[in-house]
């Protein structure tokens, strides 16, 4: 399945120009060298930049005093920059706020949770604790939850389909011919969330059920740690230990910087890939285009999740309905440089 965008890329001419830096700095930038000695205020800009020329373009529409919609992102800024995912979600949920002529009211998780009396609505971006889900819940009920399900709760919920998505990967690595099958993913050490075994995301845990059930799970093809670059380059550096000259022919990571980490550790040891290991990445961002070779990556629809929770925001403040929605978002497998992309047939 190769996902296709139905708009050309931004290059990264392009996003130099809006960004208001060379190319060789957002070159740099959206392939996270270390050795870059770069402020995050460019590093936003940068991946701001290349994030506004993802999305089409719309006529805004200019109403005013419509009140302030407050967009909550339960991390800090700067760890924003680190898993771009999470600032394209934000991204999309603002673009439409103010294309329905509403105002921004921006926090994060370090930010003192004050919303003040403009604020109607509240856009809850990524897992919070119930702790956390409560100071919300206390300002008032129109909380939409954006990559986490509190349907049981009865409120308003955009999530994605992390079976179908990583199926879609497995699926995909075994038509083409692997078997011996890796997984790169992190641990949200900070967070004690409910419905989730310790140390595993919801990907991790859709990863060991699937290849337990196509009957080619190997538990010490798993890795775990933190959920950014760094962490990728190091466990993939101890894959390459561990396995040697019997490194699984395939990974996938559950989330792009993983990917990129991955990546690095792979080229610096001169395996070939995607001829010895494919490799695939989670989420899409902008920064899979840019890495060399380009990225294979499961495509999350931020643009639609973003505009979908404020218009189911926007639904429950004019209506005042009472029964909660969980709307599911699919997913697409985006096909690039670091896979072979010929299908084999499987042998068991």
């Amino acid at each position: 399945m190769d996902g296709k965008r139905g708009a050309s890329m931004a290059t990264i001419k392009d996003i130099a120009n809006l960004a208001g830096v060379s190319k060789t700095t957002v070159s740099r930038v959206l392939n996270f060298d270390q050795t870059l000695s770069v402020s995050d205020d460019t590093r936003k800009r940068i991946f701001e930049a290349a994030e506004k020329l993802e999305y089409k373009k719309y006529k805004r529409k200019r109403v005013i005093d419509k009140g302030k919609i407050a967009i909550v992102q339960w991390m800090t800024e700067k760890d924003e920059l680190d898993d771009v995912y999470y600032l394209s979600l934000r991204m999309s949920a603002e673009k439409k706020i103010l294309d329905e002529g509403y105002e921004i009211a921006r926090y994060f998780c370090d930010d003192e949770m004050y919303f003040g009396k403009g604020v109607i609505g509240i856009i809850s971006i990524g897992e919070c604790t119930p702790e956390q889900q409560q100071i919300l819940i206390n300002f008032t009920d129109h909380v939409v939850f954006v990559g986490m399900d509190i349907l049981s709760a009865n409120y308003d919920s955009v999530s994605l389909d992390f079976d179908q998505a990583v199926h879609s990967v497995i699926d995909f690595f075994i038509k083409t011919g692997h078997t011996d099958i890796g997984f790169i993913g992190g641990i949200d050490y900070g967070k004690t969330l409910p419905n989730h075994p310790v140390g595993k995301d919801k990907r991790t845990i859709a990863f060991e059920k699937y290849m337990c059930l196509m009957g080619i799970y190997k538990p010490e093809n798993v890795f775990q740690s933190s959920f950014d670059v760094e962490s990728g380059y190091e466990m993939m550096k101890e894959a390459i230990n561990q396995f040697d000259k019997q490194l699984p022919t395939a990974f996938f990571t559950a989330n792009d910087p993983l990917a990129v980490g991955a990546l690095r550790a792979l080229l610096e040891k001169d395996i070939q890939v995607p001829e010895r290991v494919s490799l695939i990445g989670f989420n899409d961002t902008s920064v899979a285009k840019h890495v060399f070779p380009t990225l294979s990556s499961v495509r999350i629809h931020t643009e639609i999740m973003g505009a979908s929770s404020i218009e189911l925001l926007l639904e429950r403040l004019e209506t005042e309905c009472k029964v909660a929605k969980k709307l599911i978002i699919a997913t697409e497998l985006m096909l690039r440089g670091s896979t072979v992309n010929e299908m084999k047939p499987f042998k068991n």
